[in-house]
């Protein structure tokens, strides 16, 4: 299953055992809120935090916020009890960390053989042995609930023992082979956090990385990330001005047969039709959010 395009330019981790921030979350500016039950919840608060994000959701109120899960991996403890809880809580999504095998994918499928067809799956690449299998990974997104994936680039740091410098170079050549994977298959593709919630120039060029790569958004920690966040991954104003130019020009009658022309002193052929025409209805979408 592939959930339709919509804008996903920041995605904000919250402790799902944090009362106070389930709440802020409601009035925050991303356009995703991911509730989380693994990292930021220590063992012994597990159930309650799973409790309080399945209570969350039902609640509701999140308005046009996109509203996922991160559950626990199935190989631990809480898998499972995640996992069944979340696919009857009215999330939008369950997001997966760990995910290394197509197995791992169907093992979900599975476990989320009750829950309602419009919930997605989204899963985490943060593991040596997802990078080696990422087309294999991609290509179950048409016959399941698959949609969308998420980079753990400290998880991948840790198992990789490498360094995650500010210019993330250990980790391009599998940024980019994780996009061309996704898009291969039609994934959505979020990049992964910035553990440097302080320092937002740090953050802004890290996130703009992201987009040079191709990702259509960002993970985030902190909500001061959020603004800037939305910034980089909104069409800037010029590109708008560009793609409305182009989509005009190709509708003239002169252009109607037209594979290639010039707008403003410039080639544009029609795959960037295509290009301007996603830009547009991308804008259009976050203008609607508010």
């Amino acid at each position: 299953m592939i959930a339709p395009d919509r804008p996903r330019r920041s995605a904000l981790y919250l402790p799902a055992s944090n009362a106070k921030a389930l709440a802020k979350a409601r009035s925050l500016p991303a356009d995703v809120v991911i509730l989380d039950l693994e990292d930021a919840v220590a063992p012994e608060m597990k159930a309650e935090a799973r409790a309080a994000a399945v209570a969350a959701a039902r609640e509701g109120g999140f308005g046009p916020r996109e509203l996922a899960i991160r559950a626990n991996a199935l190989d631990t403890p809480w898998g499972a009890d995640d996992l069944a809880a979340i696919a009857t809580s009215g999330a939008d999504a369950v997001l997966v960390p760990k995910v290394s095998t197509p197995a791992d994918i169907l093992a979900c499928e599975a476990a989320l053989a009750a829950a309602p067809p419009g919930l997605q799956l989204w899963a985490m690449i943060e593991t040596c042995t997802a990078v080696g299998q990422l087309f294999d990974l991609a290509a179950l997104a048409g016959s399941t609930r698959l949609s969308l994936w998420v980079m753990g680039t400290n998880d991948l740091a840790k198992e990789m023992r490498a360094q995650l410098t500010p210019d993330r170079a250990a980790f391009l050549p599998i940024l980019t082979q994780a996009v061309c994977a996704g898009r291969a298959h039609g994934l959505a593709l979020l990049d992964g956090v910035c553990n440097e919630f302080r320092d937002l120039a740090l953050f802004r060029a890290e996130a703009e990385q992201g987009l040079l790569l191709g990702f259509e958004g960002k993970t985030v920690i902190h909500p001061a990330q959020i603004e800037p966040c939305n910034a980089v991954y909104s069409p800037a104003p010029a590109e708008l001005d560009r793609a409305r130019a182009i989509i005009a020009a190709f509708a003239h009658p002169d252009n109607a047969t037209k594979g290639a022309i010039q707008v403003d002193g410039k080639m544009v052929e029609r795959l960037h039709l295509e290009q301007a025409q996603r830009l547009v209805a991308v804008a259009r979408q976050i203008a609607a959010l508010g």
